[in-house]
């Protein structure tokens, strides 16, 4: 059941990449996560905009959209959106050292993510944009006081 949520848009600008990692690691606080749980949460959230940001609009600004969800059961639900060009083959793309933009660039955004997060998955059309849903599951822990 759904305890929480929130949605913001930003710009797909490389300074709005920290400003929404800080917003859903502060989102995700009120689960009480360990330091290495928010640590995961805000390096994949920076990959998955980072991705809107350098490959779904190129050299253009253009809208992304994050929606963060919190269930009774401890588990934060992350949709990071845009409307960008769209990934042809997502298979690929998500292999690791797969990337269209070279250079600097490695191509381990998805790898990562997946490494980071209990859950991945990523739908995208041509010409329409990508969306990408990200789950991590935050330990319970108990005090011993009761």
């Amino acid at each position: 059941m759904l305890k929480n949520k929130f949605t913001m848009v930003v710009l797909s600008r490389s300074a709005n990449e920290s400003f929404v990692r800080a917003t859903v690691s502060a989102f995700a606080l009120q689960l009480d996560p360990t330091l290495e749980e928010i640590s995961d949460i805000k390096t994949a959230v920076s990959e998955a905009v980072t991705n809107c940001i350098v490959h779904a609009y190129k050299e253009q600004d253009g809208n992304i959209y994050i929606t963060g969800e919190i269930f009774e059961d401890n588990t934060l639900k992350i949709k990071i959106r845009d409307k960008g060009c769209g990934i042809e083959n997502v298979s690929k793309a998500m292999e690791p050292l797969f990337t269209t933009v070279g250079g600097e660039r490695a191509g381990l955004g998805f790898a990562v993510m997946q490494s980071f997060m209990d859950g991945i998955k990523v739908k995208s059309t041509v010409n329409k944009g990508t969306t990408v849903y990200l789950t991590k599951k935050i330990t319970k822990r108990f005090s011993v006081n009761g």
